[in-house]
């Protein structure tokens, strides 16, 4: 064969090559878009559908884990000195979490529904039984002096009642009863002189086989990316504890669901009631959950930095405590309640260094969210930061009470459309 019609074949193999690789991946896009297009459609809340169903019921097993801080030195700390804490868990239930109450709303467009849930204690995955005893601050006691500093008649009730059983700042509980509820004599005793009072205390009382309140949500039957995104919460389309519209403002979807297709340059919202606020994440990186190929999301240090944008959420007006903390008294019946992400992680290093214990890492303490780009969530991490009570006022220090910084970890694979 000649030096020619060598090369007249070569090319002519070369194009024909190019020709069906070029067909192939037109194919392969124009197969993509289509099955794009069909999730598009199919991913509507719906009866009938398997979108609705995995909305309304999710398979998979969800884990909320509690972890706790031993206050090891509470002498010293009445004395002034810094406390030391010892962190104590898992302590892990298993969560059902049905939507209820469900009803489809203008022809289809919305579904108002409770999301009850309901906690049922996991042994076999826990560090010990809820009788387990755990020393923490009192935040009963915290609580109505708070309420009750400028009211003299009352805060001298307080202090002589605390003097006459010998009760301080501190206290000792199991941990089923600093969750779920205990009566408090303090409480008890101050009902009398102000029946709203409630005697019973719990850092989840009230919350187990209950839901947070109605949500209107949109059920993506306009647009695949309205799929979840809730419309309302107890009546109302923005919040009212905050000083600012944008603070004020129900973004996103209550992090559950999210709509399919999502893609890397997106910002994905999410309201929490427990944190009274809405928040977001952005795109981290590419990561993996039984397999399955996913986009890591991750709330950056800026949701909770101390700047103008999160001024508004100063409570009150002015009074910013700094970055990754959040003073939510104004959503908790007044209660002087800050939340933060477990050991202070992206908080000011100042709130680390005030409490002798604190090991920030992001491995173990930064909230990620692993969803497949074409289905659902996939894996959520340390969703809701923990709840940090701070006796500040009293007592010179801040002490961190309960991490559930690492809660609702859960690992499934909810695609509704394969």
């Amino acid at each position: 064969m000649s030096v020619k019609s060598c090369c007249i074949y070569s090319t002519g193999v070369i194009s024909i090559l190019t020709l069906i690789a070029g067909i192939v991946l037109v194919l392969s896009q124009v197969f993509q878009n289509i099955v794009n297009a069909k999730i598009k459609k199919e991913i509507v809340l719906r009866n009938g559908t398997h979108a609705f169903d995995v909305w309304e019921n999710p398979p998979p097993p969800v884990y909320m884990q509690f972890y706790f801080f031993n206050v090891t030195n509470p002498a010293e700390v009445l004395k002034g000195e810094r406390p030391a804490v010892l962190e104590v868990g898992p302590y892990t239930y298993r969560e059902f979490r049905p939507m209820e109450r469900v009803n489809f709303l203008e022809n289809g467009t919305k579904v108002s529904a409770v999301n009850t849930k309901t906690y049922v204690f996991q042994s076999d995955m826990s560090k010990g039984p809820e009788s387990d005893l755990i020393r923490t601050v009192n935040i009963p006691a915290m609580t109505v002096m708070e309420k009750f500093k400028d009211t003299s008649f009352i805060a001298n009730i307080i202090s002589s009642y605390m003097k006459s059983v010998n009760e301080d700042l501190f206290t000792t509980q199991t941990v089923g009863e600093l969750l779920w509820g205990y009566k408090d004599g303090l409480l008890k005793a101050l009902k009398v002189v102000d029946p709203t009072l409630d005697d019973v205390f719990g850092l989840f009382y009230k919350q187990n086989a209950t839901d947070d309140g109605e949500y209107v949500f949109l059920t993506g039957q306009q647009s695949y990316k309205d799929f979840a995104v809730i419309d309302q919460w107890k009546g109302q389309n923005s919040l009212n504890w905050w000083t600012t519209d944008e603070c004020n403002m129900i973004n996103g979807t209550n992090g559950a669901s999210f709509h399919p297709i999502i893609t890397k340059n997106e910002t994905l919202y999410m309201f929490s009631s427990d944190l009274c606020r809405s928040i977001y994440a952005i795109y981290e990186e590419e990561s993996s959950v039984m397999g399955v190929p996913g986009y890591r999301f991750s709330p950056p240090s800026k949701v909770f930095a101390n700047t103008t944008e999160n001024a508004g959420f100063c409570s009150p007006p002015g009074n910013c405590l700094g970055s990754g903390v959040l003073q939510v008294s104004a959503c908790k019946q007044d209660a002087p309640i800050v939340m933060s992400s477990p050991h202070f992680y992206q908080a000011d290093e100042k709130f680390v260094k005030d409490i002798f214990g604190m090991k920030p890492n992001k491995e173990q303490h930064e909230t990620i969210i692993d969803i497949n780009p074409v289905c659902k969530l996939n894996r959520n991490i340390n969703l809701m930061p923990a709840p940090y009570h701070n006796p500040t006022a009293t007592m010179g220090h801040s002490v961190h009470n309960v991490d559930i910084g690492k809660p609702l970890t859960h690992t499934s694979v909810i695609c509704p459309y394969s």
